[in-house]
């Protein structure tokens, strides 16, 4: 008897299993156009975001214009969101490339390693990029590696990536974009006939339609009258005195030590220093600003702050102009409980220690009894809950 005859296992798909019109350079170019721009933007104001946190500035970061951070960071987390369908789009539209056999040409073996390993490497920096500036954004950190820094590094990767990708890619990313989308010059062999349901302007709008809805959906973290649409925004622009909070005081463990009678802010220059109650600091000469405070996961809200000049608070210690300025918090951990506050910062006129917020007592979330709040500087470093100012020597 013979046996049953087993069914031939199913061949690995190779690039001649893709032959959708839709997989084209002439499609990938306009897309990839498109992302690159993204990836330059996310790219350039995430350095401006990474060297505002640093401690040493050998080019002191400006106090002006005060909504600066704001706007950079904005962009950064807009356009790192509006890549995520771009890139998806692309990898669709690239992945066949993968597949295709190597050359037995030297010369045109040495371009596809390259073109290959240009897209393997931005693909996985791309996606890690995003994903973890996603996780960021919402506060969910399943990792034990320093975000900063690690987002720091790939971001770098992403981009040389990118660069190689272009240079490999620019003789065939040119022809494409000075044709029309239909052209089929750099089209695969393996491409049929057939015009299919979706033609390539239509994938396209699709595209352009899709990445606009994401934008949509969270610039409103940035931009106030887009709130109403933005349902993916982490951050409303609700919260206490009309400003949202990343961190709480019991999320800092600072109730307590906040709401103590016995507070005292402690301001220090060498062997002088003064010690203020917050009824001490009321009775000094007060002062308002109006200034946003903006996070590196993108939202960002203005708001009218009341308080004391730091300027006013460093002169009672006889702290000369052009003083750095080390600020501790009443939390007890936490990475940014210490912070260094440039010469020009402190010196600015907007520089506040801020007692109040929109015509009310500092909320304690907001930093009560007292918070820094500068202009044009990362949310992170704007210290709440001051406990003690230092002048650096």
């Amino acid at each position: 008897m013979t046996p049953p005859r087993l069914p031939s296992p199913a061949a690995l798909p190779d690039e001649t299993s893709f032959s959708s019109r839709l997989r084209s350079a002439a499609v990938s170019a306009r897309v990839g156009t498109v992302l690159g721009v993204c990836f330059a933007v996310a790219f350039l104001t995430g350095l401006v975001s990474h060297y505002a946190q640093n401690p040493s500035q050998p080019v002191p970061f400006p106090t002006s214009p005060a909504w600066g951070y704001r706007l950079t960071q904005g962009l950064h987390v807009i356009s790192g969101t509006a890549a995520v369908p771009l890139l998806l789009v692309k990898l669709w539209t690239v992945y066949p490339l993968l597949l295709a056999r190597p050359s037995l040409r030297l010369r045109r073996l040495v371009v596809e390693l390259a073109e290959r390993l240009s897209i393997l490497l931005l693909v996985g920096a791309a996606l890690f990029l995003l994903v973890t500036g996603l996780q960021n954004v919402s506060h969910w950190y399943p990792w034990a590696f320093s975000f900063r820094s690690t987002h720091y590094a790939m971001a770098w990767i992403a981009i040389g990536a990118l660069v190689l990708h272009v240079a490999v890619k620019l003789p065939v990313i040119r022809h494409a974009l000075g044709h029309d989308v239909d052209d089929t010059t750099h089209d695969r062999s393996e491409h049929g006939d057939h015009e299919g349901r979706l033609s390539r302007r239509g994938l396209l709008r699709a595209t352009w339609v899709a990445t606009g809805a994401v934008v949509l959906a969270t610039a409103g973290s940035t931009v106030p009258w887009l709130r109403r649409v933005s349902v993916l925004a982490v951050r409303s622009g609700e919260g206490p005195q009309g400003v949202p909070v990343n961190k709480t005081a019991e999320d800092a463990g600072v109730t307590d030590l906040a709401r103590d009678p016995g507070y005292r802010l402690e301001v220090v220059n060498g062997a002088r220093s003064v010690s203020l109650t917050r009824e001490d600091l009321l009775a000094l000469p007060q002062r308002s600003e109006e200034l946003p405070i903006a996070c590196v996961e993108g939202w960002s809200a203005s708001g009218t702050w009341s308080g004391v000049r730091l300027r006013d608070l460093l002169d009672l210690v006889e702290a000369p102009p052009g003083s750095e300025v080390v600020l501790r918090s009443l939390q007890e951990s936490g990475p940014f409980r210490v912070t260094l506050l440039p010469a020009n910062f402190a010196d600015d006129d907007r520089t506040l220690v801020a007692l109040g917020l929109a015509g009310e007592e500092l909320d304690i979330d907001h930093g009560y009894p007292a918070r820094l709040i500068a202009p044009n500087r990362p949310g992170v470093l704007q210290t709440k809950w001051l406990g003690t100012i230092e002048v650096r020597t």
